[in-house]
């Protein structure tokens, strides 16, 4: 049951004020390193209920007048043709993707900036795309002996030969397609610059998690551990803020290892560190505006449920690193999870089981479960969301919401025509068809207008669903995990 634990009005508001407080620390320019998806938060969605998935965009557009977006893509990633795993598109398209969204909101986007520039052939032939648009470019180079080689890096030799980045706002939000693009290096670049001109400007890095003033293993801090097993991060209690306050604070590995040399190039840059700790250098509240523990720790703990799942799956697919999955079990047992426990998972597979075909099942907002089972016309995915939309309409269930009138040319279509072997529609096919049913059939118009309602509900397949399938679902909010098996034995699942 979907429960609400978070403040997402009283996040956008403080959050806004803290930048505000940290751009005038520094003399009224701020680099703002920013982690983590801007647009499409959906694991903070899930694991803070009701915490919007684009409130960090959202609250940034409180600052439209003061802030301007850089951001930073790496040249090897270009080259490479590296692809963002939850939109299935390359790095330099989604550059383009975010410099839209940003404008259509009204944010500035001052420049593109490629990092680890080295003449790569797409990337040159990105920036002269960008430029053919009108967007400024700059590149920063690959420095020797990153980043422990503090006298280069911080000197004519290192920080000194990349472009300096014109900038005419307070606020610079660096951010990037993904990690590993180089957005901190581009804030230290920057700072270097500012102060051979003698600008007194600022850091600051805005992750979402781990959350630094919850405890290290708090649900929600184990579940960001969960949606970072494959790169194994780890949390930790911050060291430095320990020693430098008496507070335990939690951070996480990387941050942690870096926070010396971070630290090292403060003072090489300015004379001094503005920071005790890398916890000093974040500027999250989300911590502060957790309204209903019990609800959060909930939700967090069914996230790391479908953090496992969800790697069971990777390694089906493509027989992924099997120590990813080891971790998740590790830290199911850490937040004392059982896997079994999946309330949709066990009634799915019950459903599998007695019908001997494959089979969903959906909790809805009620913990009601619901259960769909294949059939010659309806995969189980779409016969159970046509069942949960029946009992959320409270229609009986012997009623036909789509008309065998409706269902059987589109099925001719698909095979006779489209050369599909499978007649069974799949949930996109399922809601168009019964969108047209409702033009005319006030019942089908009642189970239509509950879709909405679907959203943040749990759902089960007993088998890996078709990604067309598994796309639809998350347009409706649903929380979906699959067993890791396919239907069919085939070699090839297109």
């Amino acid at each position: 049951m979907y429960k609400i634990g978070f403040d997402n009005e009283k996040y956008i508001e403080l959050q806004s004020a803290h930048i505000r407080r940290r751009i005038d620390k520094f003399d009224g320019k701020l680099y703002l390193e920013f982690g983590g998806k801007l647009f499409d938060d959906f694991h903070a969605a899930r694991v803070l209920p009701g915490f919007a998935p684009d409130s960090k965009v959202r609250m940034l557009t409180q600052l439209k007048d003061e802030a301007e977006i850089v951001i930073v893509i790496s040249a090897s990633d270009i080259e490479k043709n590296k692809v963002r795993g939850d939109l299935g598109i390359t790095y330099d398209l989604d550059v383009l993707r975010l410099i839209d969204a940003f404008r259509a909101l009204g944010l500035l986007v001052g420049s593109v900036v490629l990092t680890r520039w080295g003449d790569q052939p797409a990337a040159l032939k990105f920036q002269s795309r960008l430029e053919s648009l009108g967007v400024r470019v700059y590149r920063h180079y690959e420095i020797e002996g990153y980043p422990s080689d503090i006298d280069r890096i911080v000197s004519d030799e290192g920080y000194g030969k990349n472009d300096y980045i014109e900038t005419s706002r307070s606020l610079v939000v660096v951010t990037a397609p993904g990690p590993g693009s180089g957005k901190m290096a581009v804030c230290m670049s920057q700072l270097y610059h500012d102060n051979k001109c003698g600008i007194h400007s600022g850091y600051a890095k805005f992750e979402t998690f781990p959350i630094w003033n919850l405890p290290l293993k708090h649900p929600v801090n184990i579940a960001y551990e969960a949606a970072t097993a494959d790169l194994n991060d780890m949390n930790m209690i911050d060291p430095f803020h320990l020693e430098a306050y008496g507070q335990t604070t939690v951070n996480y590995n990387r941050d942690v290892e870096i926070f010396p040399v971070v630290d090292a190039m403060f003072r090489r840059i300015s004379g001094e560190s503005p920071y005790k700790s890398p916890t000093d250098m974040g500027v999250n509240m989300a911590g502060n505006c957790i309204v209903d523990n019990d609800a959060v720790c909930d939700a967090a703990r069914k996230e790391i449920v479908r953090r496992y799942y969800a790697a069971l799956t990777r390694q089906r697919k493509d027989n992924g690193p099997k120590n990813e999955i080891d971790k998740l079990k590790l830290l199911m047992q850490t937040a004392a999870i059982d896997p079994e426990a999946r309330n949709v998972s066990v009634a799915a597979n019950a459903k599998a089981e007695a019908t001997g075909k494959p089979a969903t099942a959906i909790e809805l907002p009620d913990g009601t479960i619901v259960t769909g089972k294949t059939s010659r016309l309806l995969g189980a995915a779409s016969a159970a969301l046509l069942n949960a939309l029946k009992t959320l309409a409270s229609i009986d269930d012997a009623i036909d919401l789509i008309s065998p009138e409706i269902l059987e040319p589109i099925t001719n279509l698909k095979i006779g025509l489209l050369g599909s072997k499978n007649p069974r529609l799949h949930p996109d096919e399922l809601l168009i068809a019964l969108s047209i049913c409702a033009v005319h059939d006030p019942i089908a118009a009642k189970a239509t207008a509950q879709l909405s309602k679907l959203c943040h509900c749990e759902m089960h397949s007993t088998v890996i669903l078709a990604a067309s399938d598994e796309h639809t679902l998350k347009k409706l909010g649903i929380n979906l995990t699959c067993d890791p098996v396919y239907e069919t034995k085939k070699l090839y699942h297109g």
